[in-house]
């Protein structure tokens, strides 16, 4: 493609999170239209579609990849139909930008890496998008910065207001905390060894197949402990918080309410709002997100989260959910990291 023409996107699913991809690159990002847009139910696709210029419906992704005006693509189908539409995008040379999870499982992932480095490049980012969120993004800085020394404990929150009827106790691990996995992760710069899971009396408001609020544990390469509260039906709202405890101090975010933390007092009263949902307590991040990957991809870099960062996530929540099952503590099982993710 040419530096000036605009990124042609497809968009591959378009249930909440590809809805909301393609109303963000049509809205907000510069330098890129969205070209196609692929999903099963080929009247979503085409009522999608109807709305944008010059862009084309399809039911199957490899159709879209074979349009000329495709440049590149964002994948936001369920987890399961990643590996195949991944190693298609591979053998096409096509940039991706993917949704978590990159597959469902450790041993797929492997093929999508084994892939990736035939290739020779990198040409997969993972949609870990808290590394975008402003506030994650200071506590990364001020972590690496070391005026605080090495971290020593990471301690997280993760609630949400409530979880649909199919949610089940293995998708608290694999949907929820694997985020914290990809943060705690990124923040420290150490793998991930070993998960335990403890179970509290659970709320008696969560869904009746859930044992909700669990505790999970990591411990890392570097001897830090990471301790993740998931709550997948607080009821009250979604807040995503973390404060890492240093040798010389410690580093909170999340703890405000409302966009930017902003607090109000007023008639003898102080609070603030409280987001419901990740789409608006992470919009900004999401923003960043798309734009970072659109502008390094016409640019013809990938950056970014890797292939390898979404392998190591399926690795862990394969221990997670061993560990949730056994209540025992599990380490994790992963290959050593190729020199072309270092």
């Amino acid at each position: 493609m040419s530096h000036h023409a605009p990124l042609g996107i497809a968009v591959i699913g378009t249930g909440k999170m590809g809805a909301d991809h393609v109303r963000r690159v049509r809205d907000l990002i510069s330098g890129a239209r969205i070209a196609a847009v692929v999903d099963i139910d080929e009247a979503r696709a085409a009522h999608l579609a109807d709305g944008i210029d010059g862009c084309t419906a399809y039911t199957e992704p490899a159709a879209a990849m074979d349009d000329p005006a495709v440049d590149a693509l964002i994948i936001a189908s369920p987890g399961p139909a990643h590996e195949a539409t991944l190693l298609d995008a591979l053998a096409r040379d096509l940039p991706v930008l993917c949704e978590k999870p990159l597959t469902p499982d450790a041993e797929s992932a492997l093929r999508v890496l084994e892939a990736e480095q035939r290739l020779g490049h990198r040409r997969i980012q993972v949609g870990f998008m808290r590394r975008f969120d402003p506030e994650h993004a200071r506590l990364k800085r001020v972590l690496a910065g070391g005026e605080l020394g090495r971290t020593l404990l990471l301690h997280c929150r993760h609630r949400n207001v409530s979880v649909h009827d199919y949610f089940t106790d293995e998708m608290l691990i694999t949907d929820s905390v694997v985020h914290e996995m990809d943060s705690a992760r990124w923040l420290l710069e150490q793998e991930i060894t070993a998960v335990t899971v403890l179970k509290p009396a659970r709320s008696s408001l969560s869904p009746r197949v859930l044992s909700d609020p669990q505790l999970v544990l990591f411990e890392t390469a570097g001897g830090a402990l990471v301790d993740v509260e998931i709550f997948a039906a607080s009821g009250f709202g979604y807040q995503v918080q973390a404060e890492a405890v240093c040798e010389r101090g410690t580093a909170r975010i999340g703890e405000g309410g409302g966009v930017g933390g902003v607090l109000t007092s007023a008639a003898g009263r102080w609070g603030g709002e409280i987001d419901q949902d990740y789409v608006t307590r992470f919009e900004e991040a999401y923003d960043r997100e798309v734009r970072h990957w659109a502008d390094a991809t016409r640019r013809g870099e990938t950056t970014g989260p890797t292939a390898w960062d979404g392998y190591a996530a399926a690795a862990v929540c394969e221990a997670g959910v061993r560990a949730q099952a056994t209540g025992q503590r599990t380490e994790v099982t992963m290959i050593e990291r190729p020199a072309f993710y270092a």
